[in-house]
């Protein structure tokens, strides 16, 4: 990826002043409850930098709307990697809605630490100034999400797919409790200021453990000791109280735009749970793409193909779909 620079000097400034980007992984509750918590700021304001030229060249105003949608596209993705990933793998998440405005987008996330995406639709078009943040006007409709994970030694790809309803944090919860059984609370958060600028961004997610082994009521058990089938009403009604943590104030956008930290995050609001932080760890937005690896697939083109470029003379300028760097490739590399 080549990457780019944050042109704003004001929101460059703001943003070597605050922390860098974190993500912890914890349990809580005597163990009965595994999450993630992450402050995202730096990475979704990379993705803007990165597409925004893009943006702005398909004629619209670079990218409030745009970054809003695919960041919080980013935010998600880079959950599934404490959600999903138990080793080396990589996770794509595509959301298709033909007749929404935004299309949808498509987004990876791997377990090295990064994570990439694009909007389907080169850009939003906006009858009238946003009156909220609710992206269903841009997002609903019929729809189709669909969670692939690629995972060393398989031969097939793992996919699922669900209905959407335009909001990705809760059709994500819905995916881990039909595909995965397995009862989900997650919620991502970007503050803006006035101007637009991207001052906080970030994202949560719980999920259930199974009743087995571990820390159980603050008894240490053997997984012989417990039942395999949990106490479900209790664990709903808990991941219930839970969830309103996650979305009530402090803000996880507001709260990471102050500066504060993740650590200081999950003891104010799950103080009564206990949590127990168990790593943190970096997750960044980039993208593995190269000028050496576009100039291999050009040059796995069919002979007559080349046959033409060669015979234009014409430099080729290649950009990648994911990050918006551009390549330009010479007649004579080929």
């Amino acid at each position: 990826m080549i990457k780019a620079e944050i042109q704003d000097k004001e929101l460059a400034e703001f943003l070597r002043a605050l922390p860098a980007d974190d993500m912890i992984h914890f349990t809580m509750a005597d163990g009965r409850f595994r999450g993630a918590l992450f402050h995202g700021t730096h990475l979704v304001n990379q993705m803007r930098a990165q597409h925004s030229a893009s943006w702005q060249s398909a004629g619209q105003t670079p990218g409030i709307l745009e970054s809003y949608i695919l960041g919080q596209a980013c935010l998600s993705a880079a959950l599934l990697i404490p959600a999903v990933m138990k080793g080396r793998e990589h996770v794509s998440l595509r959301y298709e809605v033909e007749d929404a405005p935004a299309k949808g987008f498509s987004v990876e996330a791997d377990s090295a630490g990064w994570v990439r995406g694009c909007l389907l639709a080169d850009s939003i078009p906006l009858d009238k100034p946003l009156e909220g943040w609710d992206m269903k006007p841009f997002l609903g409709g019929e729809g189709i999400m669909t969670v692939q994970t690629v995972r060393p030694g398989d031969k097939y790809p793992q996919t699922s797919s669900v209905n959407t309803t335009g909001n990705i944090a809760d059709d994500l919860v819905f995916y881990f409790d039909r595909s995965e059984q397995i009862k989900t609370a997650l919620t991502t958060s970007i503050q803006m200021d006035r101007q637009g600028r991207i001052v906080g961004a970030g994202g949560i997610f719980l999920q259930v453990m199974p009743e087995t082994g571990g820390s159980y009521k603050g008894v240490a058990r053997k997984g012989s000791q417990l039942s395999s089938s949990p106490d479900i009403s209790a664990d709903e009604e808990l991941l219930s109280k839970l969830e309103e943590r996650c979305t009530s104030k402090p803000a996880i956008g507001s709260w990471f735009s102050e500066g504060k930290g993740t650590e200081d995050y999950l003891s104010l609001v799950f103080a009564e749970f206990s949590p127990v932080v168990a790593l943190h760890r970096s997750v960044v937005y980039d993208c593995p793409c190269s000028k050496e690896l576009f100039l291999r697939h050009v040059r796995a083109l069919p002979q007559a193909e080349l046959d033409d470029i060669r015979q234009k003379g014409e430099p080729l300028e290649l950009i990648c779909r994911n990050c918006s760097s551009v390549y330009h490739i010479g007649v004579d590399e080929l």
